[in-house]
């Protein structure tokens, strides 16, 4: 199929964007790499009369580090996103997770910005940014707001982004001294959509966690993040302790059937994701009762 007909338009500044969706509402789209837009385009799955494109504005590409802040502008490529040392040094979830983000030729042209207003719920990001507890910095034509990653995803392909505003950045607080984090994902073929996925982020204490975030991905319609973790920190943790989180993991999970998995099976990799995630960030084998690939 090919897409519907539409207008373009090249937006040349952040406020010249913000003057178009303003104008045009919800019959706009803001195309930025343009990796998940496109073939929602090509399938009909969006028909927006127009298309903002935001991809000449520079001030919202790059990375930065201000006041125990670690700021990643929304056109930033998931490219750029694996090889910046200030990532790598301040936030090495990222750098590890955006390895699994599709392929190579996507990796090139696909922004941060775009992956999160996107919202896939299989995505990797969108979990990174609230096991982080990053904020997401939107921008309308008379206001800036910073909308925690935790409550940003609200449904498939749904967030708090109204359609006259435009995600500019993302930030993350830098990582600290004793920071560790986690992360891996199930998926039939490398650079497949997830099956399930953990991203982990947490503070380390000798050998006690006194934080931990857990953010499950491609187990609902949005990112998850899971309050399992009450059982796992301030304290040693136990092969008891590990049981009862999974039970409340397992509370928490509404997982979705399709034709990747049953609803039963991603309820189960995700038990396994939790133990395996505890078992590498405590370095304490003797908690693992099975081993996956």
């Amino acid at each position: 199929m090919k897409a519907s007909a539409f207008n373009y338009a090249r937006a040349s500044s952040v406020d010249d964007a913000l003057d178009l969706l303003a104008l045009h509402g919800d019959q706009a789209k803001v195309l930025s790499g343009g990796q998940s837009l496109m073939p929602a385009l090509n399938l009909r799955l969006s028909a927006p009369s127009l298309l903002v494109d935001i991809g000449a504005i520079a001030e919202l590409r790059g990375v930065s580090v201000t006041n125990s802040v670690l700021k990643i502008g929304a056109l930033t490529r998931h490219v750029d996103v694996q090889k910046s040392p200030d990532i790598a040094k301040h936030a090495p979830l990222l750098t590890e997770a955006i390895a699994h983000v599709a392929h190579p030729a996507i990796r090139n042209r696909g922004t941060i910005g775009g992956s999160l207003a996107h919202a896939d719920p299989a995505s990797e990001l969108p979990a990174c940014v609230i096991a982080l507890g990053a904020s997401i910095v939107v921008r309308g034509k008379d206001s800036e707001r910073r909308i925690p990653a935790a409550d940003f995803f609200t449904g498939i392909y749904e967030t708090l982004l109204s359609p006259e505003e435009l995600l500019v950045a993302v930030e993350v607080p830098v990582a600290t001294p004793n920071s560790v984090h986690f992360f891996h994902e199930y998926a039939r073929r490398k650079g497949d959509y997830a099956i399930v996925g953990l991203a982990a982020s947490g503070v380390l204490e000798r050998d006690v966690l006194s934080d931990l975030r857990l953010g499950f991905f491609a187990v609902g319609d949005k990112p998850m993040l899971a309050g399992a973790s009450k059982h796992l920190i301030g304290k040693p943790v136990t092969a008891s302790m590990l049981t009862d989180a999974q039970a409340t993991l397992d509370e928490e999970l509404d997982p979705q059937e399709d034709l990747q998995a049953s609803a039963s099976m991603r309820r189960y990799l995700a038990r396994q994701l939790l133990e395996q995630c505890v078992v590498t960030l405590l370095g304490r084998p003797d908690l693992e009762t099975r081993k996956l690939a």
